[in-house]
């Protein structure tokens, strides 16, 4: 299969603009600008089938062609670079080392709604990325691709880079458009959505770094071209799995959307390290419910993990093998989603402490009797009543934990100790998962 994403990236520096011209950059954008309308650009991206890659799914050229036709003020494009799920780290792979895809798909994106200006909202940790994204910027600027008459026309289009301060709410698109603003990151309640009410109450499309650096390719080779990569009609094109745990080969693997799990973790992430059996899997980034060994022949896309029972979410596959224990996982996850709740909303705020609380006296051996059934209960409570998808994200994931690994809780309360961990090493603990991208 050949990439879309990564084509060109391995052994070229393609954060270099003329590496990237010589490989036929920016002509996608020049096409776009110089020869095609607006709404003929939103019809290639609805043939596509492009779905957003941040972790929603929903259709680009949809969201696009959502923006009002008729309003007379500025628009605003916002590309949501704040990769904070945990076990998420494939947009870095783009920023760090093809980041003029991505500028060009945001030129393209911004002459297709009618933007002059978007934003880079870019994690604050990723520093190195940030500091790549920004000379490539300046590149662009440069050599007429960004600012005043892009490619010689009298189209305006810029681009700012707008550094984040390591929150996980801003990777929430009302969230992220307030920081924009320079106000404290909370969630808006919607309607109205950012296409109508956006940056400086303006309509602005959010759009993930994925979703934007598939832009190029398909504006260069059509809509019917893309949408035929992957499971036609609504799994299409590749997707960016980052593949993280007990594997052999952790990394970003670019791969044609309906891959199998199985498929991804023992053909081309070699494995379980070591020999060990799979216990189980989080096939999508922190927030999406676990999976057993009996689940990993779903094919990997949005519709068949949904019937699953989990979500394809980031593609950030987290492998754990049978050392590790799961009342641990969920507790450490737990945490950071109690950590990372902006605290606006009752059932966020409240609840996932509560979590952390009873998942807390239940890994350290000082479980009740009916503290699985409160756990259920509570995390029950915030799903779906919170302000926005942080709360459902705790929800879920300990809902997941729970539903394959119920008896596992209930040993730790019953034996006042994890099972797991004196298996699996004796006197010690079990082994800790690493689900960053530092690999």
């Amino acid at each position: 299969m050949e990439q879309i994403l990564f084509k060109g990236v391995e052994g070229a520096k393609l954060a270099d603009v003329q590496s990237y011209l010589a490989i036929g950059g920016y002509g996608a954008a020049r096409k776009a600008v110089g020869s095609m309308t607006p709404g003929q650009i939103i019809d290639e991206m609805k043939k596509s089938g492009l779905r957003g890659r941040g972790g929603a799914g929903f259709p680009a050229g949809m969201k696009w062609d959502f923006v009002p036709k008729d309003f007379k003020g500025p628009r605003y494009l916002c590309c949501n670079a704040d990769e904070g799920e945990p076990g998420t780290f494939k947009d870095r792979e783009i920023l760090e080392k093809n980041p003029h895809l991505l500028i060009e798909g945001m030129i393209i994106a911004c002459y297709a709604i009618g933007a002059e200006l978007g934003f880079i909202y870019i994690r604050g940790e990723f520093v190195k990325g940030a500091n790549v994204v920004e000379a490539a910027v300046q590149q662009a600027r440069s050599q007429g691709f960004l600012g005043d008459k892009v490619f010689g026309t009298d189209r305006r289009v810029d681009i700012i880079v707008h550094r984040g301060a390591g929150a996980y709410i801003c990777g929430e698109e009302t969230a992220l458009i307030e920081s924009v603003e320079g106000a404290r990151g909370n969630p808006r309640v919607r309607p109205p959505f950012p296409a109508v009410v956006g940056v400086f109450k303006k309509p602005t499309v959010v759009n993930n770094v994925e979703t934007l650096a598939a832009v190029p390719s398909i504006v260069n080779n059509g809509g019917e071209w893309y949408a035929k990569i992957g499971l036609p009609p609504r799994n299409t094109g590749t997707k960016l799995f980052a593949v993280s745990g007990h594997v052999e080969k952790p990394g970003v693997y670019e791969l044609p959307m309906g891959i199998t799990l199985r498929q991804l973790i023992f053909e081309h992430a070699g494995g379980i390290k070591g020999g060990r059996k799979l216990k189980g899997v989080i096939p999508g980034g922190s927030s999406t419910p676990v999976l057993v060994p009996e689940d990993i022949d779903v094919s990997m896309d949005f519709d068949a993990l949904a019937k699953a029972g989990s979500m394809l979410g980031s593609a950030a596959v987290i492998v754990m093998d049978e050392s590790v224990c799961m009342v641990e996982q969920a507790h450490r996850l737990a945490e950071f989603y109690a950590h990372e709740s902006c605290g606006q909303c009752t059932p966020c705020r409240e609840g996932t402490i509560w979590q952390v609380k009873i998942l807390e006296r239940i890994e350290h051996g000082n479980g009740k009797q009916g503290d699985v059934e409160l756990l259920g209960r509570v995390s029950s409570n915030i799903l779906g009543n919170s302000l926005c998808p942080l709360g459902d994200a705790a929800a879920m994931m300990v809902n997941g934990f729970l539903k394959k690994f119920r008896n596992e809780f209930l040993t730790h309360i019953s034996a006042g100790r994890c099972a797991v961990r004196s298996v699996a090493g004796g006197t010690g603990a079990g082994q800790k998962v690493t689900i960053n991208a530092d690999l």
